[in-house]
């Protein structure tokens, strides 16, 4: 301290010496005042500027001498201070560590006073020197001002300026050094000569040399030497000249700091336009965005909710070709519907987000905004219909049961629709139908060979399909005839020739069909037609389409018949000001769309069959209907009917834009294809009646006048053209109509600003659980399980999710299951239709009410039991090992009562199945089957059951006895082991995260309660394949703590090496080693530790399955602790045994997804490589929120494109619920565990649900059909056999990890490895499926195809070339598949060559072969054949062949010949081909498809 003080003494004398001289040169410059300005007037300027200058210099040495004085009294306070502190001794004190402090305030008060002074004096000095300069510079100007004042300026100066650049140095030079002094000193010159007057005598004897007279006056006045006693006027215009000149002077100082300058001036001009081009902008984008404002439904007070606002960003964000990532990162999605913005709030928070977008990316936005404003209202009006539907529910649950019938709800169901006209009927979704109905209420045959298109779940969905196909290629025929002749027999030709047509066009309706039987011209003709479907993906494109094509097209596409047709009423709706381009279509048009779909047939033949399961639970409903209702409904159909010319009027007054801005206008309205649909929905009041086949016609009759008018209203109307905001052509405003505005109401009714879906579960669903737990704690007399029952509750999930158990419904699924029979586009009157038929006609019994409520209480009973039970088993097992020894449960048990009750429960024993004892003689009972046990005996009791289990539970409470360190350290390693358990679920099925939490709990209660520091490490049993002569078997260290991977990790332990692990893995049961220095069998890793360091504890455990077949082992040591002996003691032993459970849970938790992941990926790849119109499909999986009162969350784990190429993501995606306003669908699936058909942004979904064993929905598969209203009936049929194989699949692998079934090995193929088994699971259940239809087939149904030979009988001779070609593919293709199939049975046939001949081939076909078929192992090591033969028979014949061709035995076969082939293959590459596909968290993505050839072709 003493030398750095005596280091800093100096400078402040130095400095104040060197202030001291220069003030001493600034005194003898400066003269003393003699006179004052105001005293002297007439004062030259040099006194003037001299008497200023001597008035500063006062002041400011005043200052500096008091300053100077203040200076010295610190520093000789400082000297002081540092002498002081150099006679003690200093001590360096530890730094103090502060948390949660701010560090400005923290170094605050870590300064020193006498720094903070030094500073303070050092501020007030310095800026009493720049204030010196300052003064000095303001001086300076005023004396410049007055002496301009007296001396005018000489403007004759400036002829000096000239940049030439030849004489611009010279100039310069000259200017700056010599003509300043030069021009005086002649001038004085010529004045002495006109003094005298030496100009006008010649003969003058004066002695005067001008020369030597101005070379006097240069010396005189040389400006090195001689003060400068003042500046003409001249010479002051002369200096400014120079100054100007230097500047062009290349190469100095002024030149650069004038480009210096300039470049300043320019940049600061352009931040200057900048500025104002961006307030300008911004200016213009809230405007925007303030007229957006008026496009979405307001709540009553005018506001809109921020998380609307935030999911609308969200979604904009997110868009992968945007790359706005980190904009998604900035937002914070609020968690309710409270937080609400006016028109104010609205723009500057999104301005807020958008500050540095470009002007594309803005009105990018726009449309964005706009589309999400539709999205909002249709998200409103399903909430209105949801809130129908749930007061239903609660009006038809009249004993407050929580649940409805599922049979009484589907049968009504069907009687409503059933009896709703045809124009309803179109759409609503058959009720008879999947998804309404589930796979196991279909029988095998009709699931697998039901080939009526008429029973799809849109009626006549595909004949619509067919009959738009036919007219657009009749539409697209006739335009390119050129005369009206042309026409006129293209008409006449048309009727004899339609039919023709319409088969044409249905070969035409699977774009990748290929004939190769078609003649050339034929081909040549359909490819001048445009099939719809192609068509479809060409309507962006394609901008000069017709209105009719447009029309045509939008029926298919979009295939939304909405309530709004040519018979609504209404102006049409505004379009957004804030989207560009936007196409908007005639009401006459949309009226084509709808009633071209609603005037097709009814088909009701089908569907009475599939009713008459349920005929008797509508026999008990007796039927009602109503004149009123008949009349009424006839008076709004005339109402609507008197309408439509009005509409149509409406119409034709729009404005016509010249062709150039239409075609301008067609192009800016690709970007808002999703706006179309959804411009014009209005509402259509429907009633529920029944026609009468009168009726009916004359109907049919109005949509067929129609159907012919609106073409031609059409192409009277072009497309209307919206004027954007941000275009530059666009300057002004236009006047907007307040008749245009868009309405705040939906079909009349007003937004309450609520929605139903945000406090779904806040306000329906009850949690049982978390009732009987708060009822439980409110009991006083289980105080001593409070705690456990707390913390139980705490590491419960917040459940959202139904369980579905095919007999009744809870409030979720009946909403869910009644928005998909209504669907998205019918009008909320359908849905208050339905509700008032519902209540009319849902009526339960009483015993069934009876029944419901005796079912709840057993509900509440079940769960308050299992929690009781739960608590009394944590509390018993208070080491956490996860089990309890049965012998010590029945001891404790016997004392109940004092034993009289010993031998009832020795009764309850008899009829349990406990698990096999362990080799220690040890029956050990898990949770589950304690409470199993512990039920037993309660029943064999006397007493209610509730009673005396709550008082068995009680009796099992005070008896045992643990003190409180016990039930602290049961607490802490309960949370241990739900970290393992949780980190499993939330893995995104991935193990790293559960090895991470399995070590942390191993070292943590080490440090914790044993005081010990250890080293872990998990080993995995291996198949040896590399050197199978050390064993068959091999341990792989899969993972270990951080400390020891340089040396565990990735090693392998053979049986011949030192070890204990395969004694653990043979027995079964853990091992402790006390001290490994003195067993002689341990094997050390670290093989440069010396013997003297090897000290300490071993302990190795058994990793077991549900099965008790060790899969692993999981190692403990202590030879990382410094304590020489230090043994693991009971307690800890149990609860690494307890860990080693749990992680055997998570591990199998993990690998069961793994496997269902795998059975999809097979699943979507058989399904891809036979449909076409799928685009993508992606696969969620369900799991816990980030915190423990969260709701669940969904990841993002895979998405399959339409070529069948699967991305499997690396780190799945989180998805929230708050996130997924404008798309809750995939929760609405979740949360009901139903299928839901949902529309967003013109793309329609399938979205299904898998199902744990429980009912509730573990992941969701979202089928992405694109703009398709529906998929055709053989893709709906081929979507349902593939959900129903990979649902049955994942029960499978589930029951198997649950213990609740037996491994079933069936192919041969299952018995090479888990993960092998997991890659043909699909095709395996698949397999089992078709031969189980097959055995359900009668002979006739084989013998029927006996009949089709190449050798036409005669009356077949007569035909047409077109059927007698169909019938000889039909030959083909039936020959060709059973000779196929025979070939597998017998592949001697090919020796012989008999497969050839037809007649042959007919003699296998008996009886026994599909006895053959159904036991036939096509992965058997005896199976030899031919698969280039099979599959040049087989695959020849496309998926759309075989359907049309319509019987069950091709069908069944067809897919049979298939599986057979793709599991032979398999079998073949099973090394490559069945790995899993599946990234840890250090791979990139991976990209998984199934092997080529192995599955059916698309065509």
């Amino acid at each position: 301290m003493s030398e750095s003080a005596s280091q800093e003494d100096p400078e402040p004398s130095q400095e104040n010496g060197k202030e001291d001289k220069e003030r001493k040169e600034e005194a003898t410059e400066v003269e003393e005042p003699t006179e004052s300005s105001q005293s002297v007037p007439g004062s030259s300027a040099l006194d003037t500027r001299s008497n200023v200058a001597e008035t500063a210099a006062a002041e400011i040495k005043s200052q500096e001498i008091h300053l100077e004085g203040q200076i010295k009294t610190s520093i000789c306070s400082m000297k002081d201070s540092n002498a002081r502190v150099s006679k003690n001794l200093v001590v360096r004190k530890p730094a103090k560590v502060i948390f949660n402090l701010d560090p400005t305030a923290l170094n605050s008060n870590l300064e020193q006073p006498w720094k903070k002074n030094f500073f303070e004096r050092l501020e007030a000095r310095a800026q009493a020197m720049q204030q010196k300069i300052i003064d000095k510079d303001n001086l300076k100007k005023e004396l410049e001002k007055k002496t301009e004042k007296k001396l005018p300026r000489d403007n004759l100066a400036k002829e000096w300026f000239n940049d030439e650049d030849m004489t611009l140095n010279t100039r310069a030079y000259l200017l700056d050094k010599l003509l300043p002094t030069l021009v005086p000193g002649v001038e004085k010159m010529l004045m002495q000569v006109e003094k005298k007057q030496l100009w006008a005598e010649v003969d003058n004897t004066t002695k005067f040399n001008p020369i030597n007279h101005l070379g006097e006056y240069l010396m005189r006045n040389n400006p090195y030497y001689i003060k400068d006693s003042g500046m003409s006027g001249y010479q002051r215009v002369m200096r400014d000249v120079t100054e100007d000149l230097k500047i062009h002077v290349p190469n100095t100082t002024g030149n650069r700091i004038s480009k210096m300058k300039e470049s300043i001036k320019q940049k600061r001009e352009q931040r200057q336009c900048i500025k104002e081009v961006k307030v300008q902008v911004a200016n213009t984008r809230k405007q925007a965005l303030q007229d957006q404002f008026s496009e979405w439904i307001l709540d009553p007070k005018g506001m809109i909710p921020l998380v609307v606002i935030q999911n609308a960003l969200h979604e904009f964000f997110q868009n992968p070709d945007f790359q706005l990532g980190a904009c998604c990162k900035q937002l914070d999605i609020a968690d309710s519907m409270e937080p609400r913005l006016n028109k104010a709030e609205f723009t500057e928070y999104i301005s807020s987000h958008i500050a540095d977008f470009k002007s594309e990316m803005f009105e990018k936005l726009l449309k964005h905004l706009c589309h999400c404003a539709d999205e909002f209202q249709e998200v409103i009006k399903t909430d209105m219909r949801r809130q129908m539907f749930v007061a239903l529910f609660l009006h038809c649950d009249r004993g407050k049961v929580g649940f409805l019938d599922r049979q009484r709800t589907l049968a009504l169901l069907e009687t409503f629709y059933d009896h709703s006209s045809k124009m309803l009927r179109s759409l609503l979704r058959n009720p008879r139908q999947w998804p309404f109905i589930e796979f196991e209420e279909i029988d095998l045959p009709e699931f697998w060979g039901d080939m009526d298109n008429q029973k799809h779940i849109y009626e006549d969905f595909d004949k619509v399909l067919l009959e738009m196909n036919a007219l657009l290629s009749e539409k697209h025929a006739s335009k390119l005839l050129e005369t009206p002749e042309d026409q006129h027999n293209h008409d006449e030709h048309s009727e004899s020739t339609l039919p023709e047509q319409q088969r044409g066009t249905t070969a035409e309706q699977e774009p990748n069909r290929t004939s190769t039987e078609e003649p050339e011209q034929d081909r040549e003709s359909t490819g001048e037609k445009k099939p719809y479907r192609e068509s479809v993906t060409e309507q962006e494109t394609h901008t000069g389409s017709t209105p009719e094509q447009q029309s045509s097209r939008e029926l298919i596409i979009e295939q939304r018949p909405h309530g709004d047709s040519v018979i609504e009423q209404g102006p049409p709706q505004r379009v957004s000001s804030s989207e560009q381009g936007v196409n908007m279509e005639s009401t006459a048009e949309q009226g084509l769309h709808r009633e071209s779909l609603s005037a097709q047939g009814q088909h009701k033949g089908s569907t009475s069959e599939q009713g008459s399961r349920r005929e008797s639970v509508r026999e008990g409903r007796p039927h009602k209907e109503s004149t009123a209702e008949q009349g009424s409904h006839r008076e709004s159909e005339a109402e609507q009917g008197s309408h439509k010319r009005s509409t149509a009027e409406q119409e034709t007054t729009r404005e016509i834009i010249p062709e150039k801005q239409q075609d301008s206008t067609s192009q800016s309205g690709r970007g808002s294809i999703f706006r179309e649909s959804k411009i014009s929905r209005k509402a259509t009041s429907y009633e529920y009646i029944e026609i009468s086949p009168q009726e009916e016609r004359t109907q049919e009759q109005i949509y067929e006048e129609e159907l012919f008018v609106s073409p031609e209203m059409q192409e009277e109307v072009p497309t209307s053209r919206r004027k954007d905001y941000l275009s530059e052509t666009t300057k002004k405003e236009s006047q907007k109509d307040p008749s245009c505005e868009k309405s705040q109401e939906i079909e009349g009714k007003s937004w309450s600003g609520e929605l139903l879906t945000c406090n779904w579960k806040m306000n329906y669903i009850k949690c049982e659980d978390e009732e009987q737990a708060n009822s439980l704690l409110s009991n006083s007399r289980f105080t001593d399980l409070h705690s456990i029952i707390r913390n139980i509750q705490s590491y419960k999930q917040v459940e959202g999710r139904s369980a579905f158990n095919g007999v009744s419904f809870n409030l979720l699924q009946f909403v869910q299951l009644l928005e998909t029979f209504v669907g998205e586009d019918a009008p909320l009157s359908v849905s208050e239709t339905l509700t008032s038929f519902f209540k009319r006609g849902y009526v339960e019994t009483k015993e069934e009410k009876l029944g419901g409520l005796e079912q709840t209480r057993q509900n509440a009973s079940r769960a308050r039991r299992e929690l009781l039970l739960e608590a009394v088993f944590q509390k018993w097992d208070s080491a956490g090992s996860g089990f309890l020894d049965l012998k010590e449960v029945d001891e404790l048990l016997y004392t109940y009562k004092e034993g009289m009750e010993k031998e009832s429960m020795k009764k309850a024993k008899l009829h349990i199945q406990f698990p096999k004892p362990h080799p220690g003689q040890e029956v050990r009972l898990s949770l589950k089957q304690f409470q199993k046990y512990i039920e037993s005996v309660v029943s064999e009791l006397r007493g209610n059951e509730d009673h005396v289990l709550e008082s068995v539970v009680e009796f099992l409470m005070t008896t045992l006895e643990r003190s409180h360190i016990e039930n602290l350290r049961n607490c802490a390693r309960r949370k241990w082991l739900y970290q393992i358990q949780h980190a499993a679920e939330t893995s995104g099925v991935s193990l790293e995260p559960v090895y991470t939490e399995t070590f942390n709990a191993l070292t943590q209660d080490a440090e914790a309660h044993g005081n010990k520091k250890i080293s872990a490490h998990i080993s995995l049993l291996e198949e040896n394949q590399l050197l199978p002569d050390r064993g068959e078997a091999l341990l792989r260290n899969v993972a270990c703590t951080l400390d020891d991977a340089p040396f565990v990790l990735n090693r392998a332990l053979y049986r011949d090496m030192k070890g204990i692990s395969f004694t653990v893995v043979d027995e079964g049961k853990p091992i402790h080693v006390p001290q490994v220095q003195h067993h002689g069998n341990i094997f050390f890793w670290n093989h440069s530790l010396k013997k003297s360091d090897q000290n300490g504890s071993f302990l190795a455990l058994p990793l077991q399955d549900v099965y008790m077949r060790v899969f692993g082992v999981m190692a403990v040591d202590t030879l990382r602790d410094a304590k020489k002996i230090n043994i693991f003691v009971p307690h800890e032993i149990r609860f690494y045994q307890g860990v080693a459970n749990v992680f055997s849970t998570a591990y199998h938790y993990v690998h069961s997804r793994e496997h269902i992941l795998h059975v999809v990926i097979t699943g979507i790849g058989w399904l891809c490589d036979i449909t076409s119109d799928i685009t993508t499909i992606t696969t969620y999986f369900i799991e816990p929120g980030p915190t423990q009162d969260s709701n669940y969350v969904l990841r993002n784990m895979m998405v399959t494109g339409q070529r069948g190429l699967t991305e499997i993501h690396r780190n799945p995606p989180t998805i929230f619920r708050k996130t997924c306003i404008f798309r809750d669908f995939l929760f609405k699936c979740s949360d009901s565990s139903e299928v839901v058909l949902a529309s967003v942004c013109g793309e329609n979904h399938i979205i299904i649900p898998l199902r744990e064993r429980t009912g509730k929905a573990l992941g969701v598969l979202d089928f992405n059909i694109g703009r398709s209203k529906m998929l055709l009936y053989r893709e709906f049929k081929d979507l349902q056999k593939m959900m129903k194989v990979v649902q049955a699949a994942c029960y499978e692998i589930l029951g198997e990890l649950s213990g609740e079934i037996k491994k079933n090995y069936v192919l041969e193929i299952e018995n090479v490895g888990e993960v092998q088994r997991a890659g043909v699971l699909f095709f395996r259940i698949m397999l089992q499926e078709l031969q189980e239809s097959l055995r359900l087939l009668t002979s006739l149904d084989f013998v029927s195809l006996l009949f089709y030979d190449y050798n036409l009988p005669p009356e077949f001779t007569s035909l047409s070339d077109s059927k007698s070609q169909e019938l000889a593919a039909n030959t083909k293709l039936v020959h060709d598949i059973l000779t196929g199939v025979i070939l597998f049975i017998h592949p001697e046939l090919e020796v012989s060559g008999d497969f050839r001949n037809w007649e042959k081939c007919k003699l296998y076909v008996k009886s026994y072969l599909v006895e053959n078929i159904c036991d036939f192992d096509p992965t058997a090591k005896n199976v030899q054949v031919n698969l280039q033969l099979i599959g040049e028979h087989i695959r020849d014949h496309s998926r759309i062949e075989v359907w049309k061709f319509g019987n069950i035995v091709i069908e069944c076969l067809y897919h049979w010949a298939h599986i057979c082939l793709a599991l032979m293959e398999l079998n073949k590459t099973a090394s490559s081909a069945l790995a899993p596909p599946l990234p840890s968290r250090t791979d990139s993505c991976v990209y998984a498809k199934m092997p080529k050839g192995n599955v059916p072709g698309k065509c």
